[in-house]
């Protein structure tokens, strides 16, 4: 992985591969290429590093054509150099290929295909797909893809292009997302509709087992099998303006910054005042799961697993439902018990996240309803889930998650709500939760106008090698996604804990020099927390603290104390983490860190 776009038309293709693969630079990579054909001629340009690298190597070069492939790599097999990057040729030069996923056998293929006479020049895997193409190649493009096709294991998006055929693209799908897009005589490919958004809303998303035949003119859609598929073409609407910086420096300050307008955006016409309660329009169809469930699963990855973890919290508390939270990452690698009656929560950002996505199939599999969280319209997740709800959080170009996650922590509150309201809770509280809701945006405001102070301290804490983040209850993982955040972006190592948990092992490492982040809010668990700061004090532990609004005890024992304003304690993971997410923006900003693409992280993980 991590960025496709193909191109057929009327235009240059230069300047449309190029603009994709900027607006796909938020997924993460490291580095980058393109091939035009020309004239029955192909030519190629890769580099190691950012686009601006390969835009400035083709600057000046005469390099006519009007069909060409481009790509980002997120490296997987073999390091990230100019000969690793893709695209990739057979022997001959005539067969290039993009592709984005893991070929699982191609040891093997590449053993069979070099005792046969074929030369390898790159480490990746993907290079054996140009190969084994070119060794069953016959005249027709089309029918060699399937053939290699029906011999790979792993995943791929694939487009391949030939100046033995040079009317065409194909493209393939089998766990990684690829999308068509359609114009006036001319069509697009790309793993991501930012890469086609400048030119066209209309598209076909390709389901994973097909192909498709692209020309100027045509798109030709079928199963591997060769099975006609009559695909809907879908009309995306997509705000340019959501995908640029703006004022500000960076896309992740700019979407922190976003978040009064994507937690008003996901609670937006789903909130009941007088009821007390929440409509959520995915889950209509599932009323009577909802009423009789007895088990919900939530699946999640990095960020999306921390959300989880607070609706455990939210669902058991307002529901009485049990809620299991799991790595999807580690639950098709069990044996999962998935009784009647349960209920598989998947949370992705992108919709695409391929641990997830395996891990709701195996939930589907083995006959559990299953339900999606995500906020792209389309995604695989969205379109294979049973049902669902939209975080509608827009667009979120940096790499490390914020506006997803508060959003997706609204949805959640919303869900918790809509099954307290069915089973136990009252309506006086529904209409509490309901109003505190339509406040949240506002106080989410207030907390973003003091940034500046935190970012005088993270001036203060910009040398620290190691954090630890401590809360409880509610509260714990978004000491977990504070972590995760410095973690990503400054590359600070730290760690989020229960605050209790704390003295069982990681108490050792406190001393002056460590800071300790504190989540010490208003709650059941508040007074057990400042029990659990003295004992940082007692052994000079350098003590951050995000508290409620005129908190004095605790601001007596911190040495800095950044205040939030009160809400419900529901609520309070939302407000609590904006801080973490600004003073890790701060920290990272300070120490020269690219905080839109982090190193070796990417923003759409479709590989194992």
């Amino acid at each position: 992985m991590c960025g496709i776009i193909g191109y057929i038309g009327h235009r240059e293709a230069i300047p449309v591969l190029l603009n994709g693969l900027k607006r796909m630079e938020y997924r993460g990579y490291d580095s980058a290429g393109i091939a035009l054909l020309h004239n029955g001629r192909l030519n190629m340009t890769k580099v190691a590093g950012k686009i601006a690298r390969l835009t400035a190597q083709l600057d000046g070069q005469e390099l006519p054509g009007q069909i060409g492939l481009g790509h980002t790599r997120w490296a997987t097999h073999g390091e990230p150099t100019r000969l690793n990057a893709h695209p990739h040729t057979d022997c001959s030069g005539n067969i290039v290929i993009i592709h984005n996923g893991i070929i699982e056998n191609y040891h093997t293929l590449k053993t069979e295909l070099t005792a046969k006479g074929h030369t390898f020049q790159t480490d990746t895997d993907s290079e054996v797909l140009a190969h084994l193409i070119e060794e069953l190649y016959e005249g027709d493009i089309e029918h060699a893809v399937r053939l290699a096709l029906s011999q790979v294991k792993g995943a791929y998006g694939l487009v391949v292009l030939t100046g033995y055929e040079p009317d065409r693209l194909i493209a393939a799908r089998l766990g990684s997302p690829l999308i068509i897009g359609l114009g006036e005589g001319e069509n697009f490919i790309a793993s991501d509709l930012a890469a086609m958004v400048d030119y066209t809303h209309n598209v076909i998303f390709l389901d994973d087992g097909e192909m498709a035949v692209v020309t100027r003119d045509k798109v030709t859609n079928t199963r591997l099998n060769r099975q006609v598929v009559d695909k809907k073409v879908e009309h995306v609407f997509f705000n340019i303006e959501e995908i640029e910086k703006d004022k500000y420096p960076h896309f992740m300050l700019k979407e922190i910054f976003e978040q009064p307008d994507s937690i008003r955006n996901a609670m937006r016409g789903r909130l009941i005042e007088a009821e007390g309660d929440a409509r959520l329009g995915g889950l209509l169809n599932f009323q009577d799961h909802l009423e009789t469930v007895k088990r919900f699963i939530i699946l999640g990855c990095g960020t999306s697993w921390h959300a989880g973890m607070i609706g455990e919290y939210l669902i058991e508390e307002l529901a009485g439902i049990p809620v299991e939270v799991e790595y999807a990452s580690e639950f098709r690698y069990r044996n999962p018990i998935i009784e009647p009656g349960t209920i598989v929560l998947t949370i992705s950002q992108s919709g695409e996240t391929i641990d997830s996505l395996a891990a709701m199939r195996e939930a589907k599999e083995r006959g559990a309803t299953v339900l999606g969280i995500c906020n792209v319209v389309g995604s695989t997740i969205a379109r294979e889930s049973d049902g669902g709800v939209y975080i509608h959080a827009g667009p979120e170009i940096g790499v490390a998650s914020t506006k997803a996650f508060t959003a997706q922590v609204t949805v959640l509150n919303l869900l918790a709500l809509k099954l307290g309201r069915q089973r136990r809770l009252t309506l006086e509280r529904g209409q509490q939760l309901v109003a505190e809701l339509h406040r949240l945006p506002d106080k989410v405001r207030a907390v973003l106008d003091r940034a500046e102070g935190i970012r005088e301290l993270a001036e203060k804490l910009v040398d620290k090698p190691n954090f630890l983040y401590l809360s409880r209850g509610i509260n714990f993982p978004v000491a977990l996604e504070g972590a995760l955040k410095l973690k990503e972006i400054s590359y600070i190592h730290a760690e989020g804990y229960p605050a209790a948990e704390m003295k069982h092992g990681p108490i050792a490492l406190i001393d002056e020099n460590m800071p300790v982040v504190f989540i010490a809010v208003n709650g059941h668990t508040y007074e057990k927390v400042i029990s659990n700061i003295e004992e940082v004090r007692a052994r000079k532990g350098n003590i951050i603290a995000v508290v409620t609004e005129g908190d004095e005890v605790i601001r007596r024992y911190a040495h800095y104390v950044i205040e939030i304003p009160p809400t419900d304690p529901f609520l309070f993971p939302i407000l609590a983490v904006i801080p973490l997410q600004l003073l890790a923006y701060y920290i990272a900003t300070l120490r020269g860190c690219d905080v839109d693409q982090p190193r070796n992280l990417a923003k759409s993980v479709t590989v194992e």
